[in-house]
């Protein structure tokens, strides 16, 4: 499965999931994409330092993940430096829908959705 992504991880996780289990699963899956992706073969040392219970937990998760410690910081240092100001695309159908539908401006979605569940589960 190394290189590849389901087609929809979304059918892995049961309904009864937590929203904390969620956010769990969803940091190990990036995980396990960031490691298995193509990184730049590391040659550069840095030393830094760190709270020895840190680094301990830090080698259980590691040894738990089959990832080392040096690709973990690599991978995370190299999401919280990139280059954020790219701007989302937006495709030719997104934009031929915009202004579409009026929505008055005290619309209440969440009340609307929540009849609008009500209904259907009647």
């Amino acid at each position: 499965m190394i290189g590849t992504q389901p087609r929809n991880p979304a059918r892995f996780i049961p309904a009864t999931v937590s929203g904390k289990q969620i956010a769990t699963l969803a940091i190990d899956v990036l995980i396990y994409y960031i490691c298995t992706s193509k990184i730049a073969h590391m040659d550069t040392k840095l030393t830094v330092r760190l709270d020895s219970n840190v680094i301990e937990r830090a080698k259980v998760y590691s040894r738990n993940h089959n990832v080392s410690i040096s690709r973990l910081i690599e991978s995370y240092l190299d999401s919280v430096t990139k280059d954020k100001s790219k701007e989302i695309e937006i495709t030719p159908l997104v934009k031929s829908l915009s202004g579409v539908v009026k929505i008055s401006v005290d619309f209440d979605y969440k009340k609307e959705y929540g009849d609008y569940l009500i209904e259907k589960y009647k």
